[in-house]
């Protein structure tokens, strides 16, 4: 009996790793007969795991869609890879419990050697920051959101939902004048230009986006416009159920589509920069989507970029490397001359002990 419920459990795991397997092949990886491999299925499907069969010369078995999750059954390099993802990956805010759950699961069944491999690797390994981190608290997704505009993106259907800007965002791009008069209501609940109209909201949902801790949708408005939405500004609503004839974004832009709508509109500081070299050689010192460089001269150009800090928008101007002017927004001008304040002090001698 037990070398039937080894038998079984390793037909399981066959079944898990590709769509589909004739019975010949599964009889010569388990050494066994086809009719034994008939039996094994027959308890597979009385244990509640569906297997399909398709009979023919073409026929195979193959794991079907059922009522509860089968085991996962994972090789000693999966099981490691899995536990060490979970321990270290970035993940999507508001999984940690979840993630720490699927964790504990996990390595409540791993053999000795094998958790000793994944504490050897999590007790000698660390993770830097990012370079392009900020000192700005991550927005908090619920997983439930993200599940709910997948599954609209999936079965392509439309997406309702409100979406209110919060107030520091719509004073900081208030200031930095890079919409037009009158493109955020009376409420910050709504933008035009490059923003969404409309409370609440219906749109076309195409992708979903995570760049920088956000996460984005990237959707068609009522006009057929493209827009970009952050996932933490929304307040979804009942699903319609309403289909909607897919227009595909050409070659599959929606990376660098956010890309550059976030870097010109999206930020809570946005700046223009003078920089004193030319648009090509900015260019090779950034993501062509992460800024928008305007030409000026062979000599000039303007780097039009932003970020959710005055911090981090001065990081990102002193890693460029050229010299440059910034005049706009003032409280970024404010900024660089405190810090370059600091700077100088950092390099000036201090006055010697012995001097009296």
């Amino acid at each position: 009996m037990r070398e039937t419920s080894s038998r079984v459990l390793s037909l399981l795991a066959l079944l898990q790793t590709r769509p589909a397997w004739t019975g010949t092949e599964l009889a010569e990886r388990l050494g066994v007969s086809t009719r034994t491999i008939r039996n094994d299925v027959d308890r597979l499907r009385e244990l509640g795991y569906p297997v399909d069969a398709t009979r023919g010369p073409s026929g195979h078995y193959q794991l079907g869609v059922g009522a509860k999750l089968p085991p996962l059954l994972l090789d000693d390099e999966e099981a490691v890879a899995v536990a060490v993802g979970l321990r270290t990956g970035a993940g999507v805010t508001g999984m940690e419990e979840s993630s720490t759950r699927a964790l504990a699961k996990l390595e409540q069944v791993l053999p000795h050697r094998l958790r000793r491999q994944v504490n050897a690797i999590h007790s000698t390994m660390s993770k830097g920051p990012d370079n392009t981190g900020s000192n700005v608290k991550d927005p908090e997704v619920a997983p439930g959101v993200l599940t709910a505009i997948a599954a609209a993106i999936r079965d392509e259907h439309y997406l309702r939902f409100g979406y209110e800007v919060p107030a520091d965002a719509i004073n900081a791009v208030l200031a930095d004048a890079v919409v037009a008069d009158g493109a955020i209501d009376t409420n910050g609940q709504a933008w035009s230009g490059s923003r969404p109209e409309g409370w609440p909201l219906l749109v076309e949902p195409y992708r979903l986006v995570s760049w920088q801790r956000y996460w984005y949708l990237v959707a068609r408005d009522e006009k057929g416009d493209w827009r970009t939405y952050r996932v933490d500004w929304m307040d979804l609503r009942m699903p319609t159920g309403r289909r909607y004839q897919p227009r595909p974004m050409p070659d599959d832009d929606y990376t660098d589509f956010v890309l550059r709508d976030v870097a010109s509109t999206g930020w809570k500081v946005h700046a223009r920069i003078t920089v004193f070299a030319s648009a090509e050689e900015v260019l090779s010192r950034i993501h062509a989507a992460v800024g928008i460089v305007e030409s000026v001269d062979e000599n000039t150009s303007v780097l039009i970029t932003g970020a959710d800090s005055l911090e981090v928008v001065a990081v990102y101007i002193g890693m460029l490397g050229l010299d440059f002017q910034v005049t706009a927004p003032p409280a970024l001008v404010t900024h660089l001359e405190t810090i370059g304040t600091r700077y100088l002090r950092a390099i000036q001698p201090k006055p010697s002990q012995d001097a009296n």
